[in-house]
């Protein structure tokens, strides 16, 4: 086998690389001879241990015509071009190579770099697999192809954990209603009733600390996507803290044409120290996938309520909705565009749940720009349900209720430059108002947090 002969002429680099060019010049030490009389000898076109790769692609350039049937020339010129930030020029140049020579160990080597820097990162790894088990690969070159591997093969497991710690104020912190009075229906007449001072709303400052972690095994055809939270938000309001832990996974299929995956996660709630409820889920969304342009999704979703105070509140809640998902890239500056509109139905799984069945629709906006190292978001939620049946005979006469729920959240992110790595500014302002034609479930809200988080 020929792809791996030792020309001394090859041995220019000596071993003295540079990071970004080690695996080109690596393989300077494989070469095969010229396969095309008419293509010049190319020992002029080697790098030497500074090489200037920019030039020396633009000088193998107009040989082209004279080096069509060369491997060795379309091995040289696709190290340069990789070398120089040209990828795909590259892998176009290192395929011809590879079709003139499937064995050309030089060639093969780039190759799998190249395919790792576009992101083909299983096909990489096979590639260099290929490589380290052949008969005729040399010794020295041995340690360098066997780290590259264990690098790769690293990257299909990442694990990352985030720590955030938030300060704030909220103008609700036990989400109590708006309205002064409430309307009761009694013998069939209005009578106002003064909420007393403990169900008004409660404002005032709190901290609100977050620990996360997200767990992603990469394979060649799907993924594995886990996540697990806790979170926590203390105040001198105690009677309003809440505790929060949660866990999620996915299994997710991508593809050329269409993605699809499917879920199930479950939370739990303290508020005030006392469990409120819990509750389970599974889902699946199916996206096109379009280059360029917006991809269409449809997503189903089931969510197992269950309430530990008031078991007659448990509930199964469903959700079908479609969307866009937009993607724009400008110069400076990445933004993402999400937008979905679904049907919700809330069935309840014991008889008296005030209200009985629930059905609405709810739309879903979330905008997300990356520009100059700053990261800016923005969600807009608006959800709106009707009772089938009187809530209460106590409250508007027994009329069936309808809520509207609205709120929004704007996200401000930016890294900063301390001895902690992953360290950003974070900061939070979201509002929220909920509607009704009963005023005990009319609310308003708003918060501002600014804090920092923590990658690792």
């Amino acid at each position: 086998m020929q792809a791996f002969w030792p020309s001394m002429r090859l041995l220019c680099c000596r071993a003295r690389f540079q990071p970004r060019a080690i695996y080109c010049a690596l393989a300077c030490a494989f070469a095969a001879p010229v396969a095309a009389q008419t293509c010049p000898d190319l020992s002029a076109y080697y790098p030497d241990s500074d090489p200037d790769w920019s030039a020396i692609e633009a000088r193998l350039a107009p040989l082209m015509t004279q080096c069509l049937r060369s491997t060795e020339y379309f091995a040289l010129r696709g190290a340069a071009q990789l070398n120089s930030g040209m990828v795909a020029e590259s892998l176009d140049s290192l395929e011809r190579a590879l079709l003139l020579d499937p064995d050309n160990g030089a060639a093969q080597i780039d190759y799998a770099e190249a395919l790792f820097q576009q992101g083909q990162l299983f096909s990489a790894l096979a590639l260099n697999e290929q490589i380290l088990d052949r008969g005729d690969l040399p010794a020295n070159l041995q340690p360098a192809l066997a780290a590259r591997q264990q690098t790769w093969q690293s990257m299909t497991q990442q694990t990352s954990f985030q720590a955030d710690l938030l300060a704030g104020y909220d103008t609700n912190l036990n989400g109590a209603p708006d309205p002064d009075l409430i309307t009761l229906t009694l013998s069939g007449e209005p009578v106002f009733l003064p909420l007393s001072e403990e169900f008004r709303p409660v404002s005032g400052p709190y901290l609100n600390p977050r620990l996360g972690m997200r767990y992603r095994q990469l394979a060649p055809d799907h993924q594995h996507n886990f996540s697990a939270e806790m979170r926590g938000r203390a105040s001198e309001d105690q009677e309003s803290d809440l505790f929060q832990i949660g866990a999620r996974y996915a299994f997710v299929k991508p593809g050329p044409a269409s993605s699809w995956q499917v879920g199930t996660g479950m939370s739990h709630l303290f508020f005030g120290g006392s469990a409120l409820y819990s509750a389970t889920e599974a889902n699946g969304r199916y996206q096109w996938n379009r280059p360029g342009a917006c991809r269409p999704f449809t997503t189903l979703a089931a969510q197992h309520q269950l309430y530990h105070e008031q078991q007659r509140l448990n509930s199964l809640e469903a959700k079908a909705s479609a969307g866009l998902s937009c993607p724009r890239t400008g110069e400076n500056s990445q933004q993402q565009w999400n937008i979905d509109i679904g049907w919700v139905h809330s069935e309840p799984l014991r008889s008296g749940r005030p209200g009985g069945v629930r059905e609405g629709w709810q739309l879903n906006m979330d905008w997300q720009a990356n520009w100059q190292d700053n990261t800016f978001r923005a969600l807009v939620n608006h959800t709106q349900l009707d009772d089938r049946r009187g809530y209460s005979p106590l409250l508007a006469g027994g009329a069936a209720r309808w809520l509207e729920r609205s709120y929004v959240l704007f996200q401000y992110r930016r890294p900063l430059n301390w001895a902690v790595q992953d360290t950003s500014l974070l900061v939070n302002l979201y509002h929220q108002r909920q509607r009704s034609n009963i005023e005990l479930f009319r609310t308003y809200d708003n918060t501002f947090e600014v804090g920092f988080s923590f990658r690792f």
